[in-house]
């Protein structure tokens, strides 16, 4: 029988493998934009924070060093929007699949200001409150890294699932790709050979005008 720490080990690689925590630090100019990308599967749940570092704690922010922030769908549909803010949460549960987009834009403030950003943005089972799972559920250290383990296998099975579908939607579009050039391929030759056959009959049209043939 595997212990706790075993169970352990085995849920953070598969976490590692099948999970996304984007935690990241970047500053953002004045009047600028910056946008970042995550690829998230259908259903899906996803949880971020994000923060201006530096902002004192008992005076509020000028208007300078405050940013909107917007999460985007792949179809563009708007998950969540904050203006002119120094910090915010979000938490959606995906019903799209692909490329989600998180904007953030500083105000044109002169001078202009540089804002640090802190982002922390995480998908599938990292996304999860497991401490209110364990204090709701009353279970046991054992319980809890056995559920975390059945929802990460769970999630691999969908990741599967998912990388079939984009396999077979590349295939369709290699096949679909190849067929088209082929197409181009055989028009191309032959308008070619037209053009070909078209210059020797005014050629000889031309000489047998001239009586030279």
């Amino acid at each position: 029988m595997m212990s706790s720490s075993a169970f352990s080990t085995v849920f953070v690689i598969l976490s590692l493998l099948f999970t996304t925590v984007l935690g990241l630090r970047f500053d953002l100019q004045s009047g600028h934009t910056k946008c970042i990308t995550e690829d998230i599967k259908i259903n899906s749940l996803s949880v971020g924070k994000y923060n201006i570092v530096g902002p004192s704690e008992e005076h509020h922010s000028p208007d300078s060093h405050k940013i909107t922030a917007r999460i985007t769908s792949p179809y563009g549909n708007s998950l969540h929007h904050a203006d002119n803010v120094e910090s915010g949460n979000f938490a959606f549960t995906s019903t799209e699949a692909g490329d989600f987009f998180a904007c953030f834009w500083a105000p044109e403030h002169k001078p202009a200001a540089t804002i640090t950003v802190e982002f922390d943005w995480k998908t599938g089972v990292a996304a999860k409150d497991w401490s209110n799972v364990a204090k709701k559920g009353k279970i046991d250290v054992m319980e809890l890294e056995l559920r975390k383990l059945e929802d990460t296998i769970k999630s691999i099975h969908e990741e599967m699932f998912y990388l079939r579908e984009r396999e077979e939607e590349m295939q369709d579009l290699n096949r679909t790709t190849t067929s088209r050039m082929a197409l181009l391929t055989g028009l191309s030759f032959f308008v070619c050979v037209s053009v070909a056959g078209l210059q020797l009959w005014h050629l000889k049209t031309f000489f047998e005008r001239k009586k030279i043939l």
